[in-house]
């Protein structure tokens, strides 16, 4: 882990010049720009361009030319988080208080609109580097994982909005595919094989993959939401069950419960988040603890993560042994053994 560490490190210090180019040496700096600069300094892990700079390199390509698409995932990383606070009522982000609550709704909105089109127009930088074809692959890529995203968050907020408590497994994981597994795994996996194999090669390969990965890491996530420790998370804990979001364990918990429970379950969901009181979120931990709803989602991700190892193998079957895809390896294991 150490060593894995290190690596998503190395990538953060090579992408950060790229995002920091990318903002206008101009008015309005105040109100802009230097919002943005300021979103981009609280450095997250660096998933995405750390997976997508392995996967070209793996496949015999030249991490340079990956270096503007892994930053442009950077910055729209960023941009979602932004929108995603204030979506869901999140007050810190990396264990500071979000854009939102620091500078308003309306400045915040704006960033994160801001720093979508950034990413976007930093695309343009891969037609210097991998031609004209690649580069516009690439522009397709980006196009269907950003669509992907907000459908993903449309279902997330329909369901807190109209308080469904009937969603499935099923219906969660489809929301994960689109929501996290598109934009943060399968994506960045497709775009780094495209820049070293050209637009010829099946990228199709690291869909599954990417999804089981992703799915793994979004439950793992949603598990220490909810029993993680509170400063090295960066976010509120119990955030999940404030906000209302309906995840695999709270899937399970609706299974489970029955009678009075059942009904004082989604009267405490129906309720806006400024209105829950603190017994009530203590009584929603109660309740998962006696149905074991968050072991059960804990197991899922293990299972989800082990059928990522294997379907890895068929993924980068064409890719040599090396450091990039032990790299790749170690980040699978990392998504549920990571305790931040």
């Amino acid at each position: 882990m150490r060593a894995l560490e290190d690596r998503l490190g190395a990538v953060r210090a090579l992408v950060a010049p790229r995002l920091q180019a990318a903002l206008a040496d101009r008015e309005p700096r105040a109100h802009l720009y230097d919002l943005i600069a300021r979103a981009l300094e609280r450095a997250g892990k660096g998933l995405r361009p750390s997976l997508c700079i392995a996967t070209t390199r793996a496949f015999g390509g030249d991490e340079a030319h990956a270096v503007p698409s892994a930053a442009a995932l950077e910055m729209l990383h960023n941009a979602f988080l932004v929108h995603d606070d204030i979506e869901d009522g999140s007050e810190r982000r990396r264990d500071q208080p979000a854009m939102y609550v620091e500078h308003g709704v309306p400045l915040a909105v704006n960033v994160g609109d801001a720093m979508q089109a950034l990413s976007l127009r930093m695309l343009k930088d891969n037609v210097k580097v991998v031609g004209p074809e690649v580069a516009w692959r690439i522009v397709d890529e980006f196009d269907h994982m950003l669509m992907q995203s907000l459908e993903g968050q449309a279902m997330e907020l329909g369901w807190v909005r109209d308080n469904d408590c009937s969603i499935t497994d099923d219906d969660y994981l489809l929301l994960v595919l689109k929501k996290t597994c598109w934009y943060s795994f399968i994506h960045p996996c497709r775009i780094g094989a495209l820049i070293a194999r050209g637009p010829g090669y099946d990228l199709g390969r690291f869909d599954r993959f990417g999804f089981l990965l992703g799915a793994a890491f979004q439950i793992q996530d949603d598990v220490l939401n909810l029993i993680g420790d509170g400063k090295k998370y960066g976010k509120e804990i119990g955030g999940d069950l404030w906000e209302g979001k309906r995840t695999l364990i709270l899937s399970h918990l609706f299974r489970q419960v029955t009678g009075t429970d059942a009904a004082r379950l989604r009267d405490v969901f129906a309720k806006p988040r400024d209105r829950r009181l603190p017994r009530e979120i203590g009584w929603l931990y109660e309740l998962l603890a006696q149905h074991r709803s968050i072991d059960f989602a804990r197991d899922a991700a293990a299972r989800l993560a082990s059928a990522a190892l294997q379907e890895m193998e068929t993924a980068y079957a064409d890719a040599p042994e090396g450091e990039d895809k032990d790299f790749i390896r170690n980040l699978v294991r990392y998504t549920v053994e990571r305790s931040v």
